[in-house]
This record gives C-alpha cells, sequence and structure tokens, in this order.
C-alpha cells in the first residue's frame, strides 16, 4: 500500500509539473524531455529497414538525437555498388529529416566508405572525432547510446582512437549470427551475418580488445522484427510524405525483386528498429528495454572469418533472444498517424 501512494503522489506532481516541460504534442497533458542521448549508426543507402529506424527515432521525444551517421556497406553490395556508399547514406538522411520538418539542426555524417584494413588500425573521420567528443562530455548526465544498424566502422574507430570512452556509452548493435546455445541459424543461412561481414576487423575490435557495454540483437533476433506488405498500406503509406517515403522504398526494392524473377513475400524484415525499442520505449520506472527477452553471457572472441570463439575472459553482454515487436510497431504506426495530423 505504502508504494503504490507513493506512485500516486508521484503521478499527481507529474501531471501537474507537466505543461510546463518542453516538448509538449497536441492535445495531451504530458509533455516529455529528452531521456537520453542518441548517435544513429547506419547504412541508409542499403536495406530500407534503416531508414524506418531514422523516422521513429526522430519521431520520439524521449530521445535527444545528437547525430546520425551514414555507413558503408561491402564493397559492390547490390543495394548500393557505388565508392561513395557513406555520402548517398547521409544524403537519405538528411532527406528523411526535410520531410519530417525537423527544424532542431542535427549533424549528419557520412563515415568511412571502406572497411578498416586490420582491427587495430582506426579510421579518421569526423564522425569518430564526433562519438569520442560526445562521449567526453561533462556537462549532462544523460546516458548516451550509440545504436548501430550495419557494421561497426566508426564506433570501432572511436574506441581504438579514444578508449576512455568505452565506459561512458552503450553500444546496441543489430548484427552477428545466432549462438548456438540460444538458437538455430535460418534454412540457407550465409556463413558470415550481413551486418557483420560489413567489417569484420571492425567487429574484432569492438568484441576482442574493447570493453564498451554491448546490448547485441543477433540474426535470429532481427528476423522476428516482420512487418507485413497490407500494414505497410494500411499503417504507413497514407500517413504523409514521410509514410509515402518509407512505403516507397520498399515497393521499390520490392519492384526490383520481380524484375529479376524473385518473388515477394507478404512480410519483409524490418530489422533495424529494435534499436528504438531498446532506447526510447523503455519503462518509465527502473528504466529498461523491460518487454523484451535478453541473454547475459560472455562476450565472444570474434575470428578473422567473422566467426564466434569463445572466451572465458570475456566480460559480459546482453544478447537479445525475443523483441516485443507488437510495442515496436504499434507505437511507430501511432506517431506516424500522429506526425500525418
Amino acid at each position: 500500500m505504502a508504494n503504490k501512494c507513493k506512485v500516486i503522489l508521484y503521478l499527481g506532481f507529474f501531471f501537474l509539473i507537466a505543461p510546463a516541460l518542453q516538448g509538449q504534442t497536441l492535445n495531451s497533458p504530458v509533455s516529455f524531455s529528452p531521456r537520453m542521448r542518441i548517435i544513429i549508426d547506419n547504412d541508409l543507402s542499403g536495406d530500407p529497414d534503416g531508414l524506418f529506424q531514422v523516422a521513429h527515432t526522430l519521431l520520439s521525444p524521449s530521445v535527444e538525437v545528437r547525430a546520425i551517421i551514414g555507413s558503408h556497406l561491402r564493397v559492390n553490395d547490390p543495394f548500393d555498388n557505388s565508392e561513395k556508399q557513406a555520402e548517398n547514406a547521409a544524403a537519405k538522411a538528411n532527406e528523411m529529416i526535410q520531410l519530417l520538418g525537423i527544424k532542431t539542426p542535427i549533424p549528419v555524417f557520412a563515415g568511412s566508405n571502406k572497411a578498416m584494413i586490420n582491427d587495430t588500425t582506426p579510421v579518421k573521420n569526423s564522425a569518430v572525432d564526433f562519438i569520442i567528443k560526445e562521449a567526453l562530455r561533462t556537462d549532462t548526465k544523460a546516458p548516451l547510446y550509440v545504436v548501430c544498424g550495419a557494421g561497426l566502422t566508426e564506433i570501432a574507430s572511436a574506441l581504438l582512437t579514444n578508449p576512455q570512452i568505452a565506459n561512458k556509452l552503450t553500444l546496441v548493435w543489430i548484427g552477428g549470427p545466432e549462438y548456438t546455445d540460444l538458437a538455430v541459424p535460418p534454412p540457407g543461412y550465409s556463413h558470415i551475418e550481413y551486418n557483420l561481414n560489413i567489417d569484420i576487423s571492425a567487429a574484432r575490435a569492438v568484441f576482442n580488445r574493447s570493453n564498451v557495454p554491448i546490448w547485441q540483437i543477433p540474426r535470429n533476433a532481427y528476423r522476428q522484427c516482420l512487418m507485413t506488405h497490407a500494414q505497410m498500406l494500411v499503417k504507413v503509406k497514407p500517413k504523409g510524405k514521410i509514410g509515402e517515403y518509407l512505403f516507397g522504398q520498399i515497393a521499390s526494392l520490392l519492384g526490383k525483386f520481380q524484375k529479376y524473377g524473385l518473388l515477394p513475400a507478404e512480410s519483409y524484415v524490418v530489422g533495424d528498429s529494435p534499436l528504438v525499442l531498446l532506447t526510447a520505449l523503455q519503462a518509465q520506472f527502473e528504466p529498461d528495454a523491460s518487454s523484451s527477452d535478453y541473454a547475459v553471457k560472455q562476450a565472444p572472441i570474434i575470428s578473422e572469418d567473422g566467426q564466434y570463439v569463445y572466451n572465458h575472459k570475456g566480460r559480459m553482454i546482453r544478447v537479445y533472444t525475443r523483441l516485443d515487436t507488437y510495442l515496436m510497431f504499434d507505437d511507430l504506426f501511432t506517431k506516424l498517424e500522429l506526425v500525418a495530423h
């Protein structure tokens, strides 16, 4: 009973002060200020799932997006076989910021167009410098998350350049194959998981050479994030310019599948969206992504061919096994509905 009284008193106080807070939206008596800082790192000229993640994050008032980094793909990747993948990704980020009508300046960086040459030599660019600068800030206590939906080139380079930042941020990464004690790989799986294969040296630097806290969403988890074509038609496409844009990116890709004789499936893996679920959608009390499940495991060593090797000295990391996809996608659909009005 005492705990219930405390909650009631807290809520009463919160609703009294809420109108004075920044970020009041629509007719809600509650307004939101950022609870955390986010640096987004994604290969936005590749699989369109990253575009959904960026839009969803930008529509979430509880996070402060400190920067967006457009990162590279593998050389000759079919999604973008140019030599300016990072610049193309950064251009996509700027395009979405404009579509959403965001007035607050958000730095957008083009990362490296190439993977690291080995696991000890960092790349040097303004995106790496920004990660380090943001991690070393002393004027805020808001936690910093670097959320990566692609390779790890920039965050690995930042950790190698200044190892002191390892305990000042949390890395949330979509990538890596299944852990054999937690899940089995899908039929016809690739030997090296897609995002890890973008920059194996960077993954080796992060897992083998740093102590940064990691929340990992491996392949078996991110493949749970299925959005159907019917959902996109009804809950995404009609929702303003950004909804039409996001739907168009998927529709264009499926059209290319048909052109080359591949039959599109009714559902599509929008696999970067857990980066929003695990950060912006954390619970109010004892903040955490409390509706999703994870195992706590020792970080493996990543081999030169991109496989896990057991490491009995590895630090403990989170490996997500089940994601609350209903909360994640329903929140996206609702925020698209709000922004469309």
